[in-house]
């Protein structure tokens, strides 16, 4: 039995179970538009900021089914991969103090959400047992030696199993019934941790038997970014920034028309708009010209969203979170484009349709991961 299924039951596992079954008298819904949104760490750093987010859901969900994708709330997974440090000096004691912090921001959020007293007595439980969960793997570590890479990818993946809960909790208060689904039920990855790599297919199989019930019970999903499972279920994670590619995973799952990554800049721009004046947004972009700045170097997006995309012709949309009135970036298979000529790619790489072309693993010139 892997060590996720030897712990205490969960509420990401067996989304079937209470959350579903709460709201299965609803009846099904009629099949609707399909969209994804994911949103960075910076875009939900506290109750106000979830709450925000939680309204450009709402607003979505109006005339469509949307399936939520969330990072962990920035500044946590350095946290956390600050923990796996201490553990390797020998310091266990500050490991298990810093889980503790990391523990209590995160009920901190849930207080400054104010919900309900039911509601918030049912998130602090939840909240509390993925507590445990990391303190047991911090205590393991301690004893066991920090150096296994499996162990990492655990102590990683909470900052989004946190970040779930909150953001479905915050999607609740706005009038939305939501569900945390952990990515580890259906993301199927082989075991190169820290950088582990889906299996499409399986991955959608899963993902589908998964994520469509919740659509047809009128539930919103929030699926944790960054994490899948191996075969035998023990935890993953995609590589450091990867949450757009979660994102583009989800979309692809459920067949969704757009993917929204809301972020924290108006969209991509042609340098960084944080270091250069100069800058200038690009409002179109096809596939191929987003692809070919990527291989010139330019950070647009992480590198496996494009292929995604384009295999469904999926629209994808960089957005701010923060200035929703403006229209942000469309990537897509008949953008009008920009004039925008990308400049050649560095040698050794190839700037054609093959999308699979590793020029860099992780781009993304549009501020937040």
């Amino acid at each position: 039995m892997s060590p996720e299924a030897q712990q205490e039951s969960s509420p990401e596992r067996g989304v079937a179970g209470e959350y579903q079954a709460a709201f299965a008298a609803r009846g099904k819904r009629a099949k609707r538009t399909v969209r994804a949104f994911k949103f960075g760490g910076t875009s939900l750093l506290g109750a106000e900021r979830m709450l925000h987010a939680a309204g450009l859901v709402r607003e979505a969900a109006s005339d469509a089914s949307v399936a939520v994708v969330v990072s962990a709330m920035k500044g946590v997974t350095d946290r956390l991969l600050g923990i796996a440090g201490a553990l390797a000096a020998g310091h266990a004691s500050d490991a298990l103090r810093e889980a503790d912090h990391v523990f209590y921001q995160h009920v901190d959020v849930l207080r400054e959400l104010r919900l309900d007293p039911f509601a918030t007595e049912r998130v602090a439980r939840e909240l509390r047992l993925l507590g445990k969960d990391l303190q047991q793997d911090v205590a393991h570590a301690a004893r066991a030696g920090a150096g296994d890479p499996a162990l990492l990818d655990r102590l990683a993946s909470y900052g989004e199993r946190f970040s779930a809960r909150l953001f479905s909790a915050a999607l609740e208060k706005c009038g939305l019934h939501a569900v945390p689904v952990s990515s580890s039920e259906f993301v199927l990855t082989c075991d190169t941790f820290r950088e582990a790599r889906p299996r499409l297919e399986e991955t959608r199989q899963r993902g589908r038997e998964i994520l469509l019930p919740l659509f047809e019970d009128g539930l919103v999903p929030v699926v944790t970014g960054f994490i899948g499972a191996t075969p035998d279920g023990r935890v993953t994670t995609l590589g450091r920034n990867s949450s757009d590619y979660s994102g583009a995973l989800v979309a692809h799952v459920v067949d969704a028309a757009e993917l929204v990554i809301w972020t924290d800049v108006d969209g991509i721009y042609t340098a960084n708009p944080h270091e250069s004046s100069e800058a200038r947004l690009l409002h179109e972009l096809s596939y191929d010209e987003a692809h070919a700045l990527a291989a010139s170097g330019a950070r647009v997006l992480h590198a496996r969203v494009l292929p995604l995309a384009a295999e469904t012709e999926m629209v994808v949309w960089v957005r701010n979170t923060f200035n929703p009135g403006h229209r942000g970036t469309r990537i897509g298979p008949n953008a009008r484009g920009d004039g925008f000529a990308a400049p050649p790619p560095p040698r050794g790489c190839h700037n054609s349709n093959n999308f699979n072309n590793d020029c860099s693993d992780k781009f993304s010139s549009r501020g937040e991961a």
